[in-house]
């Protein structure tokens, strides 16, 4: 608010009412640049203020200064000292305002954000590249089962960058044949749950219709040491660079292999996590099938095909390409000894 305006008196005849000389000449510019640069030693520039050198404006008039930050117009900076220090008053009430204005935004933006039922798995998801398949979207956890039963997001050419993880821990041999010592990697970057993948491969091979049927073998995961082999889950790059190294060719169809000039038994990420034409919805068995197949290689087996149309097709028979063969009708089977 302006001084009160005085009425004419002894300060000069005639004169009218308005604010008082040393009043207005405290806004108005310096007489020449001089002051602009005085007692900073930097030419045209004084505490971080620039020297004006274009036309100057009305007496009165406001320099529209819009903030870099908010667009919010600042008062204009005029010279003298009682115009700098009534412009930095200004300048830092306006400053004031705005770091509160800030401050309660960036606060109601956090709370909206801890509010959101999908924050926390929209973290989950974008940390690793897929949605998570432990909970189900109300926060519940799913169980091996439900969790066997979803497919999950993987791209078909994907390749990824060729380092693997060993999943740690282990899991014993819970039977008395003959001893497998397997270890289970995971590449990088594939967004899957390389626990779960781990739990399977325990789970189907020491299940008795499996490898380890009546007694003949027992498997044992383990995380470090010297394996007899090891179970790979990769991307269909990294899985087609493995099995090239033992002459195989996984690309035409997208498939696994048993890389048996190396120590790893590549499982196609992509199979794992979409599954095939042949079993459709049954992933949890298809996923079966791919570790017994894969591993039956490793433990000398061939392909074989069913040979009576309705048969249950052998789990060595090349189930992800094809059921059906030379007029012959097969039935999906994940098990070396299903029990029917």
């Amino acid at each position: 608010m302006l001084p009160r305006q005085r009425q004419a008196g002894p300060d000069g005849p005639g004169r009218g009412p308005g604010p008082r000389p040393e009043y207005l000449r405290a806004f108005e510019g310096p007489a020449d640049a001089s002051e602009d640069a005085e007692g900073d030693g930097v030419s045209g520039v004084r505490a971080g203020r620039t020297r004006r050198t274009g036309p100057q404006r009305p007496a009165g008039e406001p320099r529209a200064d819009a903030s870099a930050a908010d667009g919010v117009v600042l008062p204009a900076q005029r010279g003298g000292s009682r115009g700098r220090a009534l412009t930095g008053i200004a300048a830092a009430a306006v400053t004031t305002v705005l770091a509160v204005v800030v401050a309660g935004q960036v606060t109601k933006g956090r709370d909206d954000d801890a509010k959101s039922p999908s924050a926390g798995r929209t973290a989950e998801a974008n940390a690793s590249g897929a949605p998570a398949p432990s909970t189900a979207p109300g926060g519940v956890a799913l169980s091996y089962d439900q969790k066997m039963n979803r497919t999950y997001p993987l791209g078909a050419t994907l390749k990824g960058p060729g380092k693997f993880d060993a999943v740690p821990g282990s899991a014993e041999a819970p039977g008395a044949g003959r001893k497998y010592r397997y270890r289970v990697d995971v590449e990088r970057g594939l967004g899957l749950d390389g626990e779960l993948f781990a739990e399977a491969v325990q789970k189907t091979l020491n299940d008795d219709r499996s490898w380890a049927h009546d007694g003949a073998r027992t498997f044992e995961r383990v995380s470090s040491g010297e394996p007899d082999f090891v179970i790979t889950l990769a991307s269909p790059g990294t899985t087609a660079t493995w099995c090239a190294k033992s002459g195989l060719d996984t690309t035409e169809d997208n498939v696994s292999c048993d890389s048996a000039a190396t120590e790893r038994v590549m499982i196609n990420a992509y199979r794992w996590a979409q599954g095939s034409r042949t079993y459709g919805s049954a992933i949890h068995a298809y996923r079966q099938m791919l570790i017994n197949h894969e591993v039956g290689h490793r433990l000398g087996h061939g392909h074989v095909t069913c040979q009576k149309d309705n048969e249950l097709a052998p789990v060595m028979q090349q189930q992800t390409k094809f059921l059906d063969h030379d007029g012959i009708h097969c039935r999906p089977n994940p098990w070396p000894y299903p029990r029917s």
